[in-house]
């Protein structure tokens, strides 16, 4: 008997049980639409976080005093003084996988313009700071190098500030804010950037000459961090280990001294971030994935209740001269049409899902190609795989046995 004659006779087969052949396919629909929508969204949350990431500064290098241990105590980091501006230059000018570096210092206050009030902090950076955050003044200008050198008394604000200090539409360049009755004139607004995968404001920060910050709001000699940006991502380890060389013997550390000062990655971050996203999409696709084995354990169920019910029909075959092959085969290709079907459909509710989830909800959502196929591809399998035993014991079945089932 040739393929073509097994699959007419399994289409009819399922052509008269439509609504039996319907509800067995609905467990792999589901199943499939599932572990697609699931994919879908861990793909998209994983990428929308990379790509909150990438506009922190991807290349990012974040260097911080140590704890260091004082007659048994531990000391907080914030009050280690390890970190001075002599640093800052000797890493500016003698690394070599770096394209851009800045001190860092930090003062908290309460921002005032007029009535207005607003508490946040104004970090102390230099230019190259805009480089590291990927920055970018809508309004106005950077402070410049002769500010750096003189100390001025000027800032760069970002949007959150601007909103909440020059209400109803206010230009703030040119305006005045103080912060801790530091008067700082406003040169520049950076361009809006929202909030970061942690839910953080991007925007609620104030830049100012890291001079302006030390003498005249800190009255510190030392830094409270640097911040510095990788040639590329990929030259972020060398340039970890430059930095780290150089600080070391800068603050004459002996081979057997721990570093005094620690060194963070954006790469660490997100490598830390897309671990947790990667297992809780695996996670979701498992779930999904139960639907799955259910839509298979139906299949094998209905096909057992079919080579029940056609136990007479089987033996008439064998009769007539079919071989085991022949009755395997057609009953076989009968659990895969249901599972293929029923994967064809599941793909379209799970892609439809997915672009409802994305409409509606406004999450992060990313179709991948290969989520589909495999989608796809475990179906197909699910088919053969359950629907082997019952269609081997059809194929099984004695002729002579089979002709006298009631």
């Amino acid at each position: 008997m040739n393929g073509t004659n097994l699959l007419k006779i399994a289409l009819r087969a399922l052509a008269n049980n439509k609504l039996r052949a319907f509800l067995t396919m609905l467990g792999i629909i589901i199943g499939v639409a599932s572990v697609i929508a699931m994919l879908a969204i861990g793909q998209g949350s994983k990428r929308s976080i990379q790509k909150q990431i990438s506009e922190m500064g991807s290349n990012m290098i974040m260097i911080h005093p140590g704890a260091e241990m004082r007659g048994g105590v531990r000391q907080d980091p914030d009050e280690m003084q390890t970190l001075k501006l002599e640093n800052y230059e000797t890493l500016r000018d003698e690394c070599m996988y770096l394209s851009a570096i800045s001190p860092n210092v930090s003062a908290s206050g309460q921002l005032i313009s007029g009535a207005n009030n607003y508490p946040s902090s104004v970090s102390g950076v230099s230019i190259g700071y805009l480089t590291i955050r990927q920055l970018v003044v809508e309004q106005g200008e950077m402070f410049s190098e002769e500010d750096i050198r003189t100390a001025a008394k000027v800032c760069v604000i970002g949007k959150t500030i601007a909103d909440n200090l020059f209400p109803n539409g206010q230009d703030p360049v040119g305006k005045v804010i103080r912060c801790n009755q530091v008067p700082l004139r406003v040169v520049g607004v950076l361009k809006s950037k929202g909030y970061n995968s942690m839910g953080m404001d991007q925007d609620d920060v104030v830049l100012a000459p890291y001079t302006t910050v030390m003498k005249r709001l800190l009255a510190q000699t030392y830094l409270g961090g640097i911040f510095a940006s990788a040639l590329t991502e990929d030259m972020t380890d060398q340039a970890v280990d430059e930095i780290t060389t150089i600080l070391r013997r800068e603050h004459k550390l002996k081979d057997t001294d721990d570093d005094d000062f620690t060194i963070r990655t954006q790469q660490e971050l997100s490598s830390m971030l897309n671990t947790t996203t990667d297992l809780m999409t695996t996670l979701l696709a498992c779930i999904a994935g139960i639907s799955l084995v259910v839509g298979g354990i139906g299949i094998m169920n209905i096909m057992y209740v079919s080579v029940t019910e056609r136990t007479r029909e089987i033996g008439l075959r064998m009769s007539v001269g079919a071989r085991g092959i022949d009755i395997l085969s057609q009953f076989l290709i009968e659990s895969i049409l249901i599972s293929i079907t029923g994967g064809l459909i599941g793909v379209i509710l799970g892609c439809g899902a997915s672009i409802i989830i994305k409409t509606v909800a406004h999450w992060p959502v990313y179709i991948q190609p290969w989520s589909v196929l495999l989608s796809f591809a475990v179906c197909t399998f699910t088919g053969v795989f359950f629907g082997w035993y019952p269609a081997k014991k059809a194929a099984d079945l004695d002729p002579i046995e089979a002709l006298r089932y009631e």
